[in-house]
């Protein structure tokens, strides 16, 4: 039997893993990651933490975790050069750059009698697989949807291998990539909320399957109680199959709770099928007519949004929860989207870049199709007009300030009637709670009326500008 380069990417897990048991397969296993320079910051943290985890799960069953930093079409030749690897392993890519270096590789490898082989480890299906019956690709997520639950998902997830037989080559230190913040240490939060590793992701997969999926469609839109899978940075790092995954909810009952959960699930595969298809996801609007939309950003506003700081409770409270955790409840990332794209007329692009750096879970194709979504220019789009209220978004949804008062505490002592819009609150209210307006808390930068007119007029520019063109 030949040796494998096993090319971990977004999959570090061992169970489940299509990659690794093609890989073993052919004999001894070299496994190897080489560093994604484009993660953002908070990417970065769960990343470490991840190969930590992976290269002692690998060392535990007779194999070491080779970890590289540089080009792919150099590291991987070479190594195979020097271990007489005849094969080179790696999960399928969605990435545009991924594909790019793919085809090169693939290229270099046939020169030297290597074959390279890519296996479907990220996704649920093939990009090929689930196509339009004119074969091509779809645009609207409900019957994409429909086509993926009559497809179905077959198989029974495989069990992580006993042992490994694994090759030796030189490694970096996973400590000199330097990951993690140093000075300042941000990431406090991260460590308090997070388990990053395969085991990480059985257990919260676990707890998600003991606590709150049956109740997931009623539940889930409520950030101020634990109703949502928190599975979204695991999956995205491939800590745990997309396939157990859904095995393990489809196992846990046929309720509406479980449904809604798979279909979520297929979003994020929607997203997939999206990026395949147009690569400039996170650049481009999917509608053309949105490239000549009438942004009008006023300087200061970006950094407010960032910082949780726009006088609007529910959107600072999220965006200060992304700033600690990580993370973002879903239903408030789309409540802080809608604010920043339509209410401020920022280009979503600036919010994407900005959840690209401080999530954990941040990923091409599920980031680039949701702020595309939100704004109105992507593919099964919510009309442009279709603007959230946060207020009334805060008070249906935070309907006791639980969320508010955990992520705002300058606001915890303001009653409930006026927790979610604090300028209509008197003085004598501010005044009982310890608030300053325009001190202890920010006058909102815009008020929810204000920016609904606003984002309506730029609509209406835009939309004469496509008629005239």
């Amino acid at each position: 039997m030949s040796a494998s380069i096993l090319w971990f990417r977004n999959d570090l897990r061992l169970a489940d893993n299509h990659t690794l048991q093609a890989a073993m397969a052919t004999g001894a296993v070299l496994p190897l990651y080489i560093l994604d320079e484009h993660l953002g910051g908070a990417s970065r943290w769960w990343l470490h933490h991840s190969l930590a985890a992976l290269g002692k799960d690998l060392a535990a069953r007779g194999a070491r975790l080779i970890l590289r930093r540089g080009d792919p079409l150099e590291i991987i030749p070479t190594l195979a050069r020097e271990t007489g690897a005849s094969h080179v392993h790696a999960a399928r890519a969605f990435e545009p750059a991924l594909r790019n270096i793919d085809r090169a590789l693939a290229s270099i490898l046939r020169t030297e009698n290597i074959g390279f082989h890519r296996h479907l480890s990220t996704a649920l299906f093939a990009p090929e697989q689930i196509v339009t019956k004119s074969g091509g690709p779809y645009g609207v997520y409900t019957p994409f949807a429909k086509a993926c639950f009559a497809a179905g998902v077959p198989g029974i997830p495989a069990p992580a291998p006993a042992q490994i037989n694994g090759l030796a080559a030189a490694s970096d230190d996973l400590e000199s990539w330097r990951l993690c913040p140093h000075k300042p240490d941000w990431a406090g939060g991260l460590r308090a909320s997070w388990r990053p590793g395969e085991a990480g992701a059985r257990a919260q997969l676990q707890e998600f399957l003991a606590n709150s999926i049956e109740s997931y469609d009623s539940k889930r839109d409520f950030p101020g109680i634990s109703a949502t899978s928190r599975l979204s940075p695991h999956v995205r790092f491939g800590e745990i199959s997309p396939r157990a995954l859904w095995q393990s909810a489809a196992m846990a009952g046929n309720g509406n709770g479980v449904h809604v959960f798979l279909k979520e699930l297929l979003w994020r595969e929607f997203s997939l099928h999206l990026l395949w298809h147009h690569p400039t996801l996170r650049q481009e609007p999917l509608r053309a007519e949105f490239a000549a939309f009438p942004w009008n950003e006023t300087k200061g506003h970006l950094a407010a949004w960032q910082r949780g700081r726009t006088g609007v409770p529910i959107i600072d409270a999220g965006m200060r929860e992304l700033w600690q955790t990580g993370w973002m409840h879903n239903r408030v990332r789309m409540i802080c989207a809608s604010y920043l794209v339509k209410h401020l007329l920022i280009p979503w692009q600036a919010g994407e870049a900005w959840f690209w750096d401080c999530l954990c879970d941040a990923d091409e194709a599920a980031n680039g199709a949701s702020w595309q979504w939100v704004a109105g220019c992507g593919a099964d789009a919510a009309p442009y007009f279709r603007i959230f209220n946060p207020v009334l978004q805060g008070r249906k949804f935070d309907p006791d300030g639980a969320y508010i008062r955990r992520f705002v505490p300058e606001l915890a002592k303001l009653p409930l009637a006026v927790l979610h819009a604090p300028w209509e609150a008197d003085s004598a209210l501010l005044a009982a709670a310890g608030v300053r307006l325009g001190a202890s808390y920010p006058h909102p930068l815009i008020t929810p009326e204000a920016g609904r007119a606003r984002a309506l007029a730029a609509y209406s520019q835009m939309k004469e500008e496509a008629t005239k063109g």
